[in-house]
């Protein structure tokens, strides 16, 4: 461990893992260390049963009715990929899809009135559903037909819309869109957790609606990937990447300092031993002096023995409550994988609940969505604090990853990423970086 590496990165979160694998693949030198003895940190899959129920401190072991222990994979930050979002872009241009099998999630659904719809999200769906009126489903379809056509460079699809200055308030009175679709097109299709964007300039939701139209395009169901045996096995993907390209990984190490010389990062001391370095990543456990907090998170997963009512017996999906349809200022989502999955056991179903704490009783905020979930046989809540970095690395070369947020995706993680990369590198991110150099294999199977 006395050596010399470019960059040593804390903690093997999946933000940490993707950055070493890019990193090693652009011939940096890399030691990535975690104290835990796992992989994935706080988006780790946990396994077996056991270990969730003491990780929650729930007394005694899990009931014989959960079946075998080690059939379960449950993870700790529940997230779906966008079909045609970056994550995969990242997965596919390094080729760690090799090590992964994905399932697509079999329907996404909005909340309204008590109840729950599926999300229309093709002009065919839109003019089938119960969520709108017979005028109000015109007017929609017109709208999405808009926004599949739109090109901001090209003003003849633009129809008068300033792309950087129209709000987006304007664009649904343009199509005169009543209240409840705006609900849902902002947050079950462009997926934003407040209104706040409503008095913003369109281009990021129009672009945001196109995502998901085009990953939904991809697979027919949803727009929704899922990893098998659980979203843990997208950290260890990257780090394979890593080593593969003589990337050091030492799990079990507990980092006692970081040493500074003249207010940069120089190396890591771990069991009395130092490893030197140029740059550092980490998640915001390792460097509490560097970080702020900024909110909140409550997440309680839900295992059930039963598919969601009003889902057609999805064995996996998405809801999405819309902060009105609650009194709230932010969404609830839920997300529910289950045995089909490999991360749980037979007949059984895991659904997480996930918001932003927004009171000083987290769990009232969220009982209205646990009602549709009845019966629960186990639940296990967690509430985190959210983090972002004070610290942007300029002259300390410590770059800090932001704590998972609520959302059901992973965008807002590779932004994270590519944010990191390039106050790292000092030039924006390019997918090109990551793709695997053709000689490359080190005793991979060619």
């Amino acid at each position: 461990m006395n050596e010399e590496y470019d960059v040593i990165v804390l903690g093997t979160g999946l933000t940490e893992c993707i950055l070493s694998g890019i990193m090693s693949v652009n011939g940096k030198k890399v030691l990535h260390m975690d104290r835990n003895s796992y992989y994935g940190g706080e988006s780790a899959s946990i396994t077996p049963l056991e270990d969730l129920y003491k990780r929650f401190n729930i007394p005694g072991s899990p009931p014989e009715c959960m079946g075998r222990g080690r059939d379960w994979n449950v993870d700790l930050i529940p997230k779906f990929l966008m079909a045609n979002g970056q994550l995969v872009k990242m997965l596919l241009f390094t080729e760690v899809t090799r090590y992964l099998d994905f399932k697509v999630i079999e329907g996404s659904f909005v909340y309204k009135g008590g109840k729950i719809y599926k999300v229309p999200s093709t002009e065919a769906e839109a003019l089938t559903s119960s969520l709108m009126g017979m005028f109000e489903k015109r007017r929609f379809k017109k709208f999405l037909s808009y926004v599949a056509n739109f090109d901001e460079n090209d003003s003849k699809t633009l129809e008068c819309v300033d792309p950087k200055k129209t709000t987006m308030r304007d664009v649904y009175k343009k199509f005169d869109l009543g209240q409840d679709v705006i609900d849902f097109t902002g947050h079950a299709l462009a997926l934003y957790r407040t209104d706040e964007y409503l008095d913003q300039p369109c281009l990021e939701t129009i672009n945001r609606i196109k995502l998901y139209s085009e990953s939904l395009a991809r697979y027919g169901k949803s727009p929704y990937l899922y990893p098998l045996y659980g979203l843990g096995e997208l950290p260890q993907g990257f780090a394979r990447l890593s080593a593969i390209y003589g990337g050091t990984y030492m799990l079990n190490k507990p980092i006692e300092e970081l040493v500074m010389e003249n207010g940069k990062i120089v190396g890591v001391k771990s069991e009395g031993e130092v490893a030197r370095c140029k740059q550092l990543i980490c998640d915001p456990s390792y460097v509490s002096d560097r970080v702020t907090k900024v909110g909140q998170v409550i997440r309680v997963i839900c295992i059930l023995s039963h598919p969601i009512k009003n889902t057609n017996d999805a064995n996996s999906c998405q809801i999405i409550i819309p902060q009105n349809q609650v009194n709230r200022k932010s969404d609830i989502y839920v997300c529910m994988i289950s045995y089909a999955h490999n991360v749980a056991a037979q007949g059984k179903y895991i659904a997480i609940v996930s918001t932003t704490v927004e009171t000083n009783d987290p769990e009232r905020e969220i009982k209205p969505v646990l009602e549709l979930l009845e019966p629960i046989e186990q639940k296990f809540v967690s509430i985190s604090d959210m983090y972002a970095p004070t610290d942007v690395g300029t002259d300390s070369q410590i770059f800090i990853s932001r704590t998972y947020d609520p959302t059901t995706h992973f965008e807002t993680t590779c932004n994270d990423i590519k944010d990191i990369y390039k106050r790292m590198m000092g030039s924006e991110f390019d997918f090109e970086e990551m793709k695997r150099k053709k000689s490359d294999i080190f005793g991979e199977d060619q």
